[in-house]
């Protein structure tokens, strides 16, 4: 039998991506986002709305009979200095990032059962502090730590579970920032200086059907490791990371980014 996925952010970017791999290979993909048209296969879901998310999952068992995939998708970042966010936004970024994540995890697993998977799409962002990056690394990386405590919640249950930290693909995730641009004497030019360069970077992002094709891969497999990084740079950062200290760190990551 095909397999039931539930996507949140199916309709663009990495999730769009994703779901257009799990289709070809003959599975069913249900799409949980914000602005969907409505019907048996999409739903107009904000992850933030816990209500609404339990009961469009509850209606989705309902219809198909089991869910066997999750795969938590949905988020967007913050830039700006921490001082100057305003509660509103550093809030937010962690009710869609961190909250919408917990919020589909709690509700699939009421249905879910042995051989049955959760993925949870964090950020190579979560294995580093970044310069006015810090609200989006901190939500990825509660992601991360949620993750890992649900592995060992479940490791008796036959559900497995994983996060993918990508690193920077083409899609339109910097283009949908929530950029905060305000300054004071403390920080000058550093916050424009360091946004402008994430901009000049765009070209270099990876390609996004490339980049899908291997969190597709790692989707699929039999059994998977706690985490993943899908990106060759990120991954000798992470490793270098290990052996060196946090000082260390902190500084090459402030000069390049």
């Amino acid at each position: 039998m095909n397999k039931v996925v539930i996507i949140t952010g199916a309709s663009s970017g990495i999730g769009e991506e994703l779901k257009a791999n799990y289709t070809n290979d003959g599975d069913t993909v249900i799409n949980l986002s914000l602005n969907a048209t409505e019907d048996k296969y999409n739903y107009n879901v904000n992850v933030c709305d816990r209500a609404r998310v339990f009961s469009v999952i509850e209606k989705i068992y309902n219809d198909f009979g089991k869910i066997d995939v999750l795969i938590n998708c949905a988020g967007y970042g913050v830039f700006g200095a921490i001082e100057l966010l305003e509660e509103q936004k550093c809030r937010q970024i962690f009710d869609v990032n961190f909250y919408g994540t917990l919020w589909c995890c709690q509700a699939v697993l009421r249905y879910m059962k042995s051989g049955a998977r959760i993925v949870n799409i964090s950020s190579a962002c979560a294995l580093y502090a970044l310069p006015f990056r810090a609200m989006y690394s901190a939500s990825k990386s509660a992601v991360n730590m949620l993750t890992y405590g649900l592995r060992m919640e479940l490791a008796s249950t036959g559900i497995d579970i994983t996060c993918i930290c990508p690193g920077d693909i083409k899609t339109n995730f910097s283009k949908n920032r929530d950029i905060t641009l305000s300054t004071n004497n403390k920080y000058g030019a550093r916050i424009e200086t360091s946004c402008n360069h994430i901009a000049k970077r765009e070209s270099k992002r990876m390609d996004k059907k490339k980049a899908v094709r291997k969190i597709y891969k790692i989707c699929t497999k039999k059994r998977v490791k706690p985490m993943y990084i899908v990106s060759g740079k990120y991954n000798f950062l992470y490793f270098v990371s290990r052996f060196a200290s946090n000082d260390a760190v902190l500084k090459v990551t402030n000069k390049i980014f």
